[in-house]
């Protein structure tokens, strides 16, 4: 919206033509971010309290977590109402990819939503049914696949780019490239739901990978950084770093009531929403790899919950004290503060790596 007034306005004023550089929007977009969920974020917690929206915490796990029993969640919900209010200030909404992300991003908030409020409103532990909740996490991710695949025009909207390798690109298809859309972004969506046990676990390395994405998004949506870098050009995919600004912005506001000891916590509303924003941007800027690279956290919990279900149902034994891995090394001594930080210096090492496929190719 503001982009557009701005536009107007440098008809006759050609200093506000400064609002038209991607860059300029992109830190506004984070500063507009976080202004607004300062502001409304201790309301928010102070309405979650009134109502008695709060988390339940699992008895066989560590014993330090009984105290966080009745903290206020949902805060998710916070994150999400900055990103759409800021994403809908800056952006260019007649971008089709950020509609894209958005729309993403919202539907599986909803789907969270849904899941905390039979939770913590309803007295139902079991919340939305696993079935349930993969069905229409399928159904969103198969529909904004179809559609990229569909509406691609260019082979490097769909081919899968290998980093590391300058020019090495996997034609994947129509079909290739909606089965791997799909699951990079469910899988991303449970990873980060996955990781959400600790305070401020998950939504730093979120933040960190937002970061480096939206620098990803930029140069491969300018034709001479792509080329200069030997990436795939996708026109349009860089105004994505805008939306990245108002998710990295957001979260980094969200952690200000999330850090230990948390005021609130994200729930399933926000980790889905999130986990899905990344996975979409990543499949729109062709950096599947490297998403699997920066999220390492993320796989590295989610590898420990599947095996752990694995080991027990086939031997009968648990292969860590408990799943997922953060809480096997709380078990194991570590303080809940020390898993934190550990893990997110483990992500910035990561998403470091990452960005480095930039330039070496």
């Amino acid at each position: 919206m503001l982009l557009a007034f701005f536009q107007w306005l440098a008809q006759d004023i050609r200093t506000f033509n400064v609002f038209s550089y991607i860059t300029l929007r992109t830190v506004l977009a984070v500063l507009t971010a976080m202004v607004i969920a300062f502001v409304i974020g201790p309301k928010m917690i102070r309405k979650l309290t009134a109502y008695k929206i709060g988390q339940a915490v699992r008895d066989d796990g560590p014993q330090s977590h009984l105290v966080k029993a009745g903290t206020p969640t949902m805060g998710g919900a916070l994150i999400l109402m900055s990103i759409v209010l800021t994403t809908l200030l800056w952006a260019d909404l007649s971008n089709r990819y950020i509609w894209v992300v958005l729309l993403t991003t919202m539907g599986f908030g909803v789907i969270g939503w849904v899941d905390d409020y039979r939770k913590v409103v309803y007295r139902n532990p079991k919340g939305l049914s696993a079935a349930a909740k993969f069905f229409w996490q399928s159904v969103i991710a198969l529909v904004v696949a179809i559609y990229l695949a569909l509406t691609a025009d260019i082979p490097a909207q769909t081919d899968m780019i290998v980093p590391f390798f300058k020019g090495v690109a996997i034609p994947l298809g129509v079909t290739g490239f909606v089965i791997l859309s799909y699951f990079v972004i469910v899988g991303t969506s449970n990873a980060v739901n996955l990781t959400d046990g600790l305070d401020g676990l998950a939504i730093m390395p979120t933040v960190m990978i937002s970061s480096a994405l939206a620098l990803f998004a930029y140069v491969t949506g300018h034709a001479v950084f792509a080329k200069y870098l030997g990436i795939p050009y996708i026109p349009s995919s860089g105004e994505l770093s805008v939306f990245c600004g108002a998710l990295t912005g957001a979260g980094l506001a969200f952690l200000w009531f999330n850090a230990y000891p948390a005021e609130v916590f994200m729930g399933d509303v926000g980790a889905l929403a999130l986990g899905a924003a990344l996975g979409i941007i990543t499949v729109i800027v062709r950096q599947e790899i490297v998403l699997l690279i920066m999220g390492g956290v993320f796989v590295v919990e989610t590898l420990s919950v599947m095996l752990q279900v694995a080991s027990f149902k086939l031997m009968g034994k648990r292969i860590f004290r408990m799943a997922p891995l953060h809480h096997h090394f709380e078990l194991k001594g570590w303080k809940e503060n020390q898993v934190v930080v550990r893990f997110w210096i483990i992500t910035l090492i990561l998403v470091l790596i990452g960005l480095s496929t930039l330039k070496l190719r």
